[in-house]
């Protein structure tokens, strides 16, 4: 989960970049005709999406029709391996590329299942990572002051920062972890895989109206919403609703299509 090209820290504590360019008229993020297997078994049989930048995107689907399997994909995970298809990130071909050369680019995803760290600090996590995508070290009061402006605008304990990575955490802060990450390392596209699992709906609203601060910041951020449920698009708007079934996107529309799988939910294709 890192960032971008390497880039001088601003005066004022912040993490600039400079944006990559995207490629004359390609999306942020284009997939096209994705295949991936895992275990052995193919999964997702020929997805195609298109983000652009600033972008909200929602990918609903019940349990099993491949929704993490893009997520994951899409970050380059080597325990999926795509069969054919490619992924284009600002218009480069990044499908053979490993998960950190993509997080460098720009590309960040927030676990389902964060994993526990015992004995890493948040504070020291977030500098290695910041100075891993920048390419150059990053200070420890830089990323204190950065952490301190977060954690206010997010609404989380000011020691936050000092406690080891997931460790002993409640889901809720699990997942408030993964977007306070998102705002420090300030990537150009979140995928956010099932975020909202697992979460009471006061849950919820903290974990969404994180999203939405980390958008106010970066404007041209893309985001890919990976959701069972409506509720955290009630609260995030989204730009386009795709339905995954059965490892394809059946069907895509505007937030009105979230309502209708609610109230019919996914019967239409299953027939």
């Amino acid at each position: 989960m890192a960032q971008t090209a390497p880039v001088a820290p601003a005066a004022r504590g912040e993490l600039e970049q400079a944006p990559g360019a995207v490629a004359a008229g390609a999306p942020l993020l284009q997939v096209e005709d994705l295949h991936v297997a895992a275990e052995g078994r193919e999964i997702l049989h020929g997805v195609d999406l298109a983000v652009g930048e600033g972008e909200l995107h929602a990918i609903m689907g019940p349990n099993g029709s491949g929704k993490s399997t893009l997520a994951n994909a899409l970050l380059g995970n080597p325990a999926y391996e795509v069969l054919s298809g490619r992924v284009l990130y600002r218009g480069e071909d990044v499908t053979s590329l490993p998960p950190d050369a993509r997080a460098r680019r720009g590309m960040f995803l927030a676990f389902q299942y964060p994993e526990e760290i015992p004995g890493v600090p948040i504070s020291q996590f977030l500098r290695q990572a910041a100075a891993e995508r920048t390419g150059s070290p990053v200070s420890v009061l830089e990323v204190r002051v950065r952490l301190r402006e977060w954690l206010d605008r997010l609404g989380m304990d000011p020691t936050f920062g000092e406690r080891h990575l997931n460790d002993g955490f409640s889901g809720g802060e699990k997942k408030r972890n993964e977007i306070l990450q998102m705002a420090l390392l300030q990537p150009d596209l979140a995928v956010l895989d099932e975020t909202d699992s697992g979460l009471d709906i006061d849950g919820l609203r903290t974990v969404a109206r994180g999203v939405e601060e980390v958008r106010l910041a970066r404007p041209g951020l893309g985001v890919v919403v990976v959701t069972h449920y409506r509720r955290i698009l009630d609260e995030l708007s989204p730009d386009r609703v795709h339905v995954l079934f059965d490892g394809r996107i059946v069907e895509s529309s505007g937030p009105e299509l979230a309502a209708r799988l609610e109230r019919d939910g996914y019967e239409a294709w299953r027939r």
